[in-house]
C-alpha cells in the first residue's frame, strides 16, 4: 500500500476530451482517499477546462502537446519544471510515449501508474491498465492497486467556471432562449468517421421533437460545422446553432441547461454526462461496456440486430466498407429512446 494522504501528488494524463473526462471519478476518489494531500494534475492545454476548476485538485499544469510543446526539448523542460516541485508520488494514467517520457524524466520519490514499455524499468510500481473494464473504472482500478479500498466518487464531473457560465447565459440570451423553453441538444460529430450517424437522420429527430415543443440546439466544435449545416438543410424547423461557439467549460455550462442530449459516441457525450444531463447515445463500432455513457441516466441505441463486426475484429474500426452498424440504426429507435428519457424527468428550464 502506498501512503497518499499528506503527500504531494502529481497525476499525469494527456489524452483526448472524452478520455480526460473519464478520469474525473479517479480525481474525486483520490481526494477522498487523501484529504490532506496536495494534488497537481498535468493536462493538455487545449483541454484544461475539464479539470481547471475541479475542487478536488489543488493545481493544474498544462502543456500544449500538439503546439508549442511538441518537441523533446519542450517535454524535457516540462519534466524539469515538475522536478523542482518535489513531488512525493507521481501517478501516470496515460501510457503513450509523450506522457511516459515526461514522467520518466521527472524526479520524484515514488513513480507509479502505467507507462510505455520502454520506460517501465524506471517505475517503482508499474500498474498496467485493465482494458477489460469501463475506462472510468480502469483509472479507478489504479487506486485499488495502490491500496485505496473506498473509491467514493460522483461519476463524471466537469465544473464550469463563472466565466463559462456567463458565456453560456449570454449565448442563450442572444439566441432568444427563454426560461420557459425546453431544450434538446444534439452532438452530431465525432472524431472517428465510423461513429457518425447521418446528418439527415439527426434532422428528422430534431424536427419531430420540435413539433412536440422542444427547441433543438446543435452543439459541437468548428470541425462539425459542415455536418451541422447539412443537417439543418434537411430540417423544416429552425434550430439554435451553437456549433463552434463554446470553449469546453462553456459547452459544459450550456449543456447543463438542456433537458436531453442526443449524441454520437464522442467527447461531448461525456461532457453532457458530467453535467448530469440525460443522454441518448448512438453506438456503432465502439463497445459501450468499455467507453459507453458512465451513468444510469442514459439510453444506448444500436442497430437491431447489433452489428458485431468490430467486436469480432478485436476492436473498433476506424475504416469500414459498409458502416452497417450506423446505417441500420433507425430514426424511430432514437425517437423512442428520446421520448422515454424526456418523459422520465421534469423540464430543466432555467432563467436566461
Amino acid at each position: 500500500m502506498v501512503e497518499l494522504n499528506g503527500k504531494k501528488i502529481l497525476v499525469t494524463f494527456l489524452m483526448h476530451l472524452g478520455d480526460l473526462t473519464l478520469t474525473t471519478p479517479f480525481i474525486h476518489a483520490l481526494r477522498k482517499a487523501a484529504p490532506d494531500a496536495h494534488i497537481t494534475f498535468l493536462a493538455d492545454e487545449k483541454l484544461k477546462d475539464v479539470v481547471l476548476h475541479n475542487p478536488y485538485l489543488d493545481e493544474v499544469i498544462t502543456i500544449d502537446k500538439k503546439g508549442r510543446d511538441n518537441s523533446i526539448l519542450a517535454l524535457t523542460a516540462c519534466a524539469k519544471k515538475l522536478s523542482k516541485m518535489d513531488f512525493d508520488v507521481l501517478i501516470n494514467l496515460h501510457p503513450n510515449e509523450r506522457c511516459s517520457y515526461i514522467c520518466a524524466m521527472t524526479k520524484t520519490k515514488f513513480r507509479t501508474g502505467t507507462t510505455h514499455t520502454i520506460f517501465k524499468f524506471l517505475w517503482d510500481q508499474f500498474i498496467p491498465l485493465n482494458r477489460k473494464i469501463h475506462a472510468a473504472d480502469m483509472y479507478l482500478d489504479v487506486l485499488t492497486k495502490l491500496g485505496v479500498q473506498d473509491l467514493q466518487h460522483n461519476g463524471l464531473e466537469i465544473f464550469p467556471g463563472e466565466d463559462h457560465k456567463k458565456d453560456a447565459e449570454d449565448f442563450w440570451r442572444r439566441h432568444g432562449v427563454f426560461a420557459s423553453d425546453k431544450l434538446v441538444g444534439f452532438n452530431i460529430g465525432s472524431a472517428v468517421v465510423t461513429k457518425r450517424w447521418a446528418p439527415e437522420r439527426f434532422a428528422k429527430v430534431a424536427d419531430t421533437l420540435a413539433e412536440k415543443g422542444y427547441k433543438p440546439v446543435f452543439f459541437g466544435g468548428t470541425m462539425d460545422e459542415e455536418m451541422v449545416q447539412e443537417a439543418i438543410s434537411h430540417m423544416k424547423t429552425t434550430p439554435v446553432v451553437a456549433t463552434g461557439s463554446f470553449s469546453i467549460g462553456a459547452l459544459a455550462a450550456a449543456m447543463n441547461r438542456c433537458d436531453l442530449i442526443i449524441t454520437n459516441d464522442s467527447g461531448p457525450m461525456h461532457v453532457a454526462i458530467s453535467q448530469k444531463v440525460p443522454v441518448v447515445a448512438m453506438y456503432g463500432p465502439s463497445i459501450p461496456d468499455l467507453y459507453g455513457p458512465y451513468t444510469d441516466n442514459a439510453i444506448i441505441v444500436r442497430s437491431d440486430p447489433v452489428c458485431m463486426g468490430c467486436v469480432q475484429a478485436g476492436g473498433m474500426k476506424h475504416k469500414c466498407d459498409d458502416l452497417r452498424c450506423m446505417k441500420e440504426l433507425k430514426v424511430e429507435q432514437v425517437l423512442a429512446a428520446a421520448g422515454k428519457m424526456l418523459a422520465s424527468r421534469p423540464t430543466k428550464a432555467r432563467e436566461s
